[in-house]
C-alpha cells in the first residue's frame, strides 16, 4: 500500500478522545490521541443525532478502537468501538484527566506518533481511577510526557560540568540548560535541592519538600513550553482549592 493510500484509510486503531465540539447540525469534531498515528482531527458525521450509535460512545477517558479515512488534516470517522477495562474517572480524578488532555492538546503536534506516551497515558488514567495521590500521578505523567516530546529534564547531572547531582547540595534549574550549582550571587532559574532532582529522576514524590519543589519546577517548564498559553483546568483546580 502506498503512503498516500495508507493515510486515506486507518482501520481499528487504539485511540482516546481528548476533546470534542459540535460541528454543523448533527456532527462532532474530535481531537483524538491514537496509538500509531498520534493526535488526529476527525469529523464524526451524525454523531449528535438521537439514534446515532456513536452518540454515547465518543467520551473522554474511554479506550476506543477507531477507523477513519481521508487524506486532509480533518479526516472522517468511519467507526468506533468501546474497548472497556477503564474505570470511570470521578471528582478530582476526572479534573486531573481533563488536565492531562489539555496538556496533550497544547503540546503534541498533529500526526506525530508517540506509542509509548499513548501507553503511559492509558496507565495514568488507570492510576487516577485507582489511587488517591493524584499529585504524584500528575508529576510522573508531566515528566514522562516532556521526555517523550523531546523536552527531557536533566535531573541526575549538572548542566555545565556533567558532575553527578549531590542530594545535600542546592542548585538552580535554568530553562533550556538544566541544573547548575547554586552560588552566593545566583539569581538565574529556580532554586531546587539536589534531593528533589534525584527524587524526580526516580519518580519518588514521598518527601514533602520534593513534592512541593517538583510541582514548582514542572510548572515553570510547562509554562515555558506552552509559550504563555493558559491551562483552563489548572485555573479551575486553583479555584476549587480556594473553596
Amino acid at each position: 500500500m502506498s503512503n498516500a493510500a495508507s493515510k486515506q484509510r486507518i482501520q481499528d486503531e487504539p485511540a482516546f478522545v481528548l476533546h470534542s465540539y459540535p460541528f454543523r447540525e448533527t456532527s462532532l469534531i474530535l481531537e483524538v490521541f491514537s496509538r500509531r498515528h498520534g493526535r488526529v482531527a476527525l469529523v464524526a458525521r451524525g454523531a449528535r443525532r438521537p439514534r446515532s450509535a456513536l452518540r454515547g460512545l465518543l467520551m473522554g477517558f474511554q479506550p476506543l478502537q477507531m477507523s477513519w479515512f481521508g487524506k486532509h488534516e480533518l479526516r472522517t470517522l468511519h467507526s468506533a468501538e468501546w474497548q472497556g477495562g477503564q474505570p470511570q474517572l470521578q471528582g478530582t480524578a476526572l479534573l486531573c484527566g481533563f488536565y492531562l488532555n489539555e496538556l496533550l492538546l497544547n503540546l503534541m503536534a498533529r500526526d506525530d506518533p508517540h506509542e509509548s506516551l499513548f501507553d503511559y497515558y492509558l496507565q495514568t488514567l488507570q492510576r487516577l481511577a485507582q489511587e488517591d495521590d493524584h499529585a504524584f500521578t500528575l508529576r510522573c505523567f508531566e515528566k514522562h510526557m516532556l521526555q517523550e516530546l523531546g523536552y527531557a529534564l536533566l535531573l541526575e547531572n549538572e548542566a555545565d560540568s556533567g558532575s553527578p547531582i549531590v542530594p545535600t547540595r542546592n542548585y538552580r534549574y535554568i530553562l533550556e540548560r538544566g541544573a547548575i550549582a547554586e552560588m552566593a550571587d545566583s539569581s538565574q532559574g529556580m532554586p531546587v535541592s539536589g534531593k528533589t532532582l534525584l527524587d524526580m529522576a526516580a519518580d519518588d514524590y514521598r518527601d514533602a519538600n520534593s513534592a512541593r519543589q517538583s510541582k514548582q519546577l514542572m510548572r515553570m517548564l510547562l509554562d515555558h513550553h506552552l509559550a504563555g498559553k493558559p491551562l483552563h483546568t489548572r485555573e479551575l483546580m486553583r479555584d476549587l482549592q480556594k473553596l
